[in-house]
């Protein structure tokens, strides 16, 4: 046999090889390829992602056995180190079975053509591979990586969602459980700079008082303040973007004591009214697939997730007396309606539907009272957004008040009368009533169904008020005379019929609202209509 026909033999075997290695890769893109993994870029090959899973595609380009057997195969290196072998001169004995391995050996390598998709920018370079004629167009042209590491997901959410504008006044005030105290952010004056300061108010004694418990540095007005049972007062401050620390003030002498309690890393946290405990503080950290409720104060270690409930949720009222039951207003990722839901802290945070007026509505509850079961909720159900109510357990379904419909105002629940057992149709609701005049107070019973409308004390703290079980709204205001002060309010008595009108007043006309004079609370009587001045 002449050399000229072993070259020929040769070309004629190294062409069915190329044909051989070169068909598996065609149909790569339709597999799982490891581009559609963004999130394994910026760690190491084969280690788990965000969501757990690990990049099996990247794991098997840098520790597979047949890649590796392209760098460690010791036919392809005895190949490349006998002279012998890699002669064009006439062997007898099938000298071009010999040569077969110099053409395999880049086939079997091609598998790390796919690890640059995967690696981090910052990854270790891969050495260059002789030029292939015979490799696939479709690998070259795989999307390229991200130019930067992916953000968690929280950070994620945050950028999906429109920024927040930032918060120029705080919450006007926020009421403990069983409305012993009270705490807010009051200006620091001219005298210490610009900026806030906590205030704590006692509003069970004869008359009420504040506490202003200032530090060696003025608050910021993003910050959040929430009142404990035994007088202390949690403060929630961002002291940088996403860190948000947690302190407990108390006063001591003349100055103002701190315990801190821990910080937490996120986008965003909101924290959610007070426990009926008294004594815990919760709030949620939306992601995003779930948020996560968080035990802020009453650990034992600091803050501790004590459930993730899928979707994002917002909102937050408490079903019960002993803080276990959770209401949240839940959209699902993805999109679709807001649906109100429980979610059980007693049980590791299991979630169970409470509100499911229609398909398509959104749902959420605003209000709730743990004796009678009495729900406020807003819902689009009936066309566009409107208040209802409805009652915790019943199969009744939910009913939305004619006189609860005011176009060109905003009415929100804020206080529910206690106390009613078992009879949800008595009791009494303030309302917020915000229209083109500013803000005033709205009384209704739902067995009334007719909205009473009054003026607010002047300097109400609005959107603050509590009920007695005898029926008196309390209405916590400050005044240039009477910084911390509380207006008495009784709920009026239903008429049992519709007042006969001689018919020239207008369709739906406005009633006049009453007048609020507010009177010392040592002073003011617990009977009657509103409490005189």
């Amino acid at each position: 046999m002449t050399a000229c026909a072993i070259e020929d033999m040769t070309a004629g075997v190294a062409g069915t090889a190329a044909a051989a290695g070169s068909a598996p890769e065609a149909a790569e893109p339709d597999g799982p390829a490891e581009p559609v993994k963004p999130r394994a870029a910026g760690a190491s090959a084969g280690a788990p992602d965000a969501d757990g899973e690990g990049t099996a595609g990247a794991g098997a380009s840098e520790g597979d056995p047949g890649a590796g057997a392209s760098e460690g195969d010791p036919g392809a290196g005895a190949a490349e180190a006998d002279p012998a072998a890699s002669s064009a001169g006439p062997r007898e004995g099938g000298a071009p079975e010999v040569r077969v391995p110099e053409v395999r050996a880049p086939e079997v390598k091609a598998p790390e053509v796919r690890a640059p998709q995967v690696r981090a920018p910052g990854a270790a370079a891969v050495p260059p591979l002789p030029p292939m004629p015979s490799a696939p167009p479709s690998v070259p042209s795989a999307p390229p990586p991200p130019p930067s590491t992916p953000e968690p997901p929280a950070r994620t959410v945050e950028a999906a969602l429109p920024p927040a504008p930032p918060r120029l006044v705080p919450p006007a005030l926020t009421l403990g459980a069983g409305h012993t105290y009270a705490a807010r952010l009051t200006p620091a004056g001219e005298a210490t700079g610009p900026g806030w300061f906590p205030e704590r108010w006692t509003l069970d004694g004869p008359e009420p008082y504040a506490v202003p418990l200032p530090l060696d540095r003025p608050e910021e007005a993003a910050s959040d303040v929430l009142p404990l049972s035994d007088g202390r007062v949690l403060i929630r401050r961002e002291v940088a973007a996403g860190r948000h620390t947690f302190s407990l003030l108390y006063p001591t002498g003349p100055g103002t004591g701190e315990v801190p309690l821990g910080a937490l890393d996120c986008p965003e946290l909101t924290l959610l009214p007070p426990s009926p405990d008294g004594m815990s503080a919760y709030a949620l950290l939306p992601g995003k697939r779930s948020t996560g409720v968080w035990l802020v104060a009453g650990g034992a270690f600091g803050p501790e997730q004590v459930a993730d409930v899928p979707g994002r949720c917002s909102g937050g009222v408490w079903l019960d007396r002993e803080g276990r039951l959770l209401a949240l207003d839940r959209q699902m990722p993805g999109g679709g309606p807001v649906k109100a839901v429980v979610v059980d802290l007693g049980r590791g945070g299991e979630v169970t539907p409470l509100l499911q007026i229609a398909p398509e509505s959104n749902d959420r509850l605003l209000l709730a009272d743990a004796d009678s079961g009495l729900l406020l909720v807003r819902s689009d159900a009936p066309g566009h957004d409107r208040l209802g109510w409805g009652v915790l357990g019943s199969c009744l379904p939910v009913r939305f008040p004619e006189c609860l419909r005011a176009p060109d105002e905003t009415l929100t629940p804020f206080a529910v009368q206690p106390g009613q057992m078992l009879m949800p149709e008595s009791c009494a609701v303030a309302l917020r009533i915000d229209g083109a005049g500013g803000s005033w107070v709205g009384l209704w019973r739902p067995a009334g169904r007719r909205l009473h409308q009054f003026a607010a004390p002047g300097g109400w703290l609005a959107g603050s008020g509590f009920w007695t079980r005898e029926g008196v709204l309390h209405l916590p205001y400050s005044q240039e005379d009477a910084p911390c002060a509380v207006a008495l309010m009784e709920a009026p008595v239903d008429e049992p019929h519709p007042a006969v009108t001689t018919g020239t007043n207008a369709s739906g006309a406005t009633p006049p609202r009453g007048v609020c004079t507010p009177v010392p609370l040592g002073q003011a009587p617990l009977t009657g209509g509103i409490a005189p001045g």
